[in-house]
């Protein structure tokens, strides 16, 4: 397969990839429905298709396609993997690669590459984890799912957005999504821990410097990763009041998704479910460890700091 890929979607994270390929001497066409962010690839000199049959046209066969959207609908519309599969499916051909790179629900991925099945296009889940940021060092998490066969094909493509070692694969058809999605959950309660813990930090009768707790943190300890390392970033930025920080934490699916799989599967999850009830709740309450949690969103993921 020759280094030609078609990309949909040109948010934070898509738009990071986009270039990272770029850098990789992919021939990139690409899409999004948002015309300020077509706008924005194009001076950034990556090509832009008029519209998803016109994208399909300009890859050869056998087509690789990078889907980068949403996985919730707005209110009263189509999921937006779905509308778009809808839209490219009668331009595709058999032996064509689909890959949803975004944070889907693990039983619609599957059902997806059922539904692609039928016409032999393939569909492979890929699971993402790391941010804009780290999209462009070339060192993201990736954990792919879908036809094993076709993963080895993909390899070249995974390994000029990341390192070997941050490739994985996980199995058939939705465990990409099913790992990135437990991913999502147990960073959901290990954000909370931070979040908490250096609220109880700022409260101490010491007087700490709280970027210093966190660099110390940050360099051999036990709960050293790269969300402390973000935490230090984020508290120097900012400031240690975050005056310009929401405490209110914004939040997307995959929490909620893995709350109502521990209770499918019987499994409880009292950390993570706290942690999801303390976002829903900090709409309404506020509070200084919601402003750190925003922070940390900010810091890894781009999010708003503020409402």
């Amino acid at each position: 397969m020759k280094k030609q890929i078609g990309y949909v979607g040109l948010g934070k994270m898509g738009m990071s990839m986009v270039l990272r390929l770029k850098d990789a001497k992919w021939d990139v066409r690409a899409y999004d429905i948002i015309q300020e962010a077509r706008n924005t690839a194009k001076r950034k000199k990556v090509a832009i298709a008029k519209d998803l049959r016109d994208l399909v046209g300009q890859l050869p066969t056998p087509r690789i396609i990078w889907l980068m959207v949403p996985s919730r609908a707005e209110k009263g519309e189509k999921n937006p993997v779905d509308q778009i599969l809808q839209e490219i499916m009668p331009y595709l051909s058999k032996g064509d690669i689909v890959i949803d790179g975004g944070n889907s629900l693990y039983e619609e991925t599957a059902r997806r590459a059922e539904y692609l099945a039928r016409s032999g296009v393939e569909f492979m889940d890929t699971g993402v984890s790391g941010g804009p940021g780290t999209v462009r060092e070339g060192k993201p998490a990736i954990m792919v799912g879908g036809n094993k066969k076709v993963f080895e094909k993909l390899r070249f493509l995974f390994y000029d957005l990341t390192q070997k070692e941050s490739i994985g694969y996980m199995g058939p058809a939705g465990s990409g999504h099913f790992v990135k999605m437990i991913h999502n959950g147990i960073e959901y309660g290990y954000m909370q821990a931070l979040a908490e813990g250096f609220t109880l930090l700022k409260r101490a009768p010491f007087e700490l410097d709280l970027q210093e707790v966190a660099r110390v943190y940050s360099n051999g300890s036990v709960i050293e990763s790269r969300l402390t390392k973000w935490l230090q970033s984020g508290l120097k930025k900012y400031g240690e009041e975050l005056e310009e920080v929401s405490g209110s934490v914004g939040h997307t699916g995959e929490g909620e998704w893995t709350v109502k799989t521990g209770k499918k599967f019987h499994i409880p999850l009292p950390v993570i479910k706290a942690a999801l009830l303390f976002r829903a709740q900090s709409a309404k309450h506020p509070s200084y460890t919601g402003k750190i949690l925003s922070m940390l969103r900010s810091e890894f993921g781009g999010h708003k700091v503020s409402n």
